[in-house]
């Protein structure tokens, strides 16, 4: 990647994801300990707790398994973040669990990360929890999936044990038909090897280490849809001020003062006269940043109304999605539930109605089924009340996820990635892009968040 590439990808979020006990949070701290990104006082903390906790030895998990379950039971059980940099760029890990009944702190921290860290046991090979959360990395469109290949000391540094792991991974994802680029690493955790050095023992590999491949890798996301806004708030200046500026985070693509844009799901149009970021006003704006849009016409633009670039791809205005969902509790869900969807454009009430597959985790293929439970993956259709503005996850991230809320409970049961509408309603089925973050589909049928947009209500 070109050293332009590097600064415009300053800050990387990554997850480390996996089957219990693989060495995710060893991982880590190995990587915070060895770039030197651990203050003393945090060493000596981690190595009382290892005498408490453990066998003496000095346990790098300690430093992101915090809560005393975790410590006890020497296990994940909540998202941790650490953060760290590097001269050449910033980090801001997190530590997912592997266990099957947090799979939704897994989606969590997964959801809002740029690269995927899959880390495997080189002596069990892939486990179920492994195809569940590759599965799931991929349909939330990661950039990257880099394979660690762990406890490679443990099968005497094996290259044919590594290629089966490589073998099985790259099977997963070509079987989901995913197009997210995998890169495989043999790692050590335990003592460092090939972590943010390069090791001796494994003299046939000849890659990078994990830093070296976290450093380069671009994760700048394609421009595949131009620049949209979810208002948020209508901001008025007091005392006279004819100023109103329509605030929220941009996506998708740069928006300059002068630009034609739409109002949806009105239609409205107009141009930007004005652009204000952190209090200061610009002439442009690109993806990421908080800021307030003026308008040339005065047009009934409100909360959840998304505005536009005309000449972009719009968006569609719809009261009936089929999207992609991690299914989060232990209450099943049938045909017929109702649920409350949350959108970055507004939240509908809605009803299931059909589950299209689901995935079978042991064959990778697609089956029928009448009713969803605790970590199943799926395809479902549903029915809103009214419209919501939506993009195909695999074209926007941000305009293509959703959560799923009971409304009985106002617990989050579902994390939605949004592939399309019915065919009913749209004949065309909305740009829906094959190949990348899919699951095959049947012939004849239609093939998550604004960043962080999980995490502000996972229920317990």
């Amino acid at each position: 990647m070109s050293a332009a590439a590097t600064e415009q990808n300053t800050q990387v979020r990554i997850a480390t994801i996996g089957s219990v006990d693989d060495g995710k949070s060893t991982l880590i701290g190995r990587l915070l300990h060895d770039s030197k990104g651990i203050f003393e006082d945090q060493l000596s903390a981690v190595s009382k707790a290892s005498r408490r906790y453990g066998d003496g030895s000095f346990n790098l998990a300690l430093l992101t398994d915090g809560l005393r379950a975790e410590r006890e039971q020497g296990i994940t059980i909540d998202v941790a973040y650490r953060y760290f940099a590097t001269p050449k760029r910033s980090f801001v890990l997190a530590d997912t669990p592997g266990h099957a009944q947090f799979t939704r702190n897994m989606v969590t921290g997964a959801s809002v990360s740029d690269i995927a860290i899959v880390l495997v046991d080189a002596r069990h090979g892939v486990v179920e929890q492994t195809r569940r959360h590759v599965s799931i990395a991929a349909l939330l469109g990661v950039s990257h999936l880099i394979l660690a290949v762990n406890k490679m000391d443990l099968v005497a540094w094996s290259e044919t044990s590594f290629d089966e792991v490589v073998t099985d991974v790259a099977g997963i994802l070509s079987t989901l038909e995913s197009s997210v680029p995998l890169h495989a690493i043999p790692i050590c955790a335990t003592d460092g090897q090939n972590v943010v050095e390069r090791g001796p023992e494994a003299s046939w590999y000849e890659g990078p280490s994990v830093l070296d491949l976290l450093e380069t890798l671009d994760v700048a996301p394609a421009a595949t849809v131009g620049a949209r806004l979810a208002v948020q708030w209508t901001l008025r200046e007091h005392g006279g001020s004819d100023y109103r500026g329509y605030s929220g985070r941009l996506e998708g693509g740069v928006l300059r003062v002068g630009d034609a844009v739409t109002v949806h799901p009105k239609g409205n149009t107009s141009v930007v006269t004005g652009l204000t970021r952190a209090g200061t006003p610009t002439d442009i704006a690109v993806p990421g940043d908080a800021i307030a849009i003026e308008l040339a016409d005065d047009l009934d633009v409100g909360k959840f109304d998304v505005i536009v670039a005309s000449g972009a791809t719009q968006p569609i205005d719809t009261t009936d999605i089929i999207a992609d969902v991690c299914w989060l509790v232990e209450t099943e869900l049938n045909v017929g539930d109702n649920l409350i969807v949350r959108h970055p454009s507004g939240e509908a009430n809605g009803k299931v109605v059909r589950i299209i597959h689901r995935l079978d985790l042991d064959t990778l293929k697609n089956s029928s089924a009448d009713k969803l439970t605790l970590n199943d993956i799926a395809r479902v259709e549903i029915k809103l009340q009214t419209p919501l503005v939506v993009d195909a996850y695999s074209a926007s991230r941000a305009g293509g996820s959703a959560i799923a809320i009971d409304p009985v409970t106002n617990a989050t049961v579902g994390a939605l990635m949004i592939v399309g509408q019915s065919e009913a309603q749209d004949p065309a089925n909305m740009a829906v892009v094959a190949g990348a973050n899919t699951v095959a589909e049947p012939q004849g049928k239609v093939r998550s968040l604004l960043r962080g947009f999980f995490t502000l209500k996972i229920n317990e």
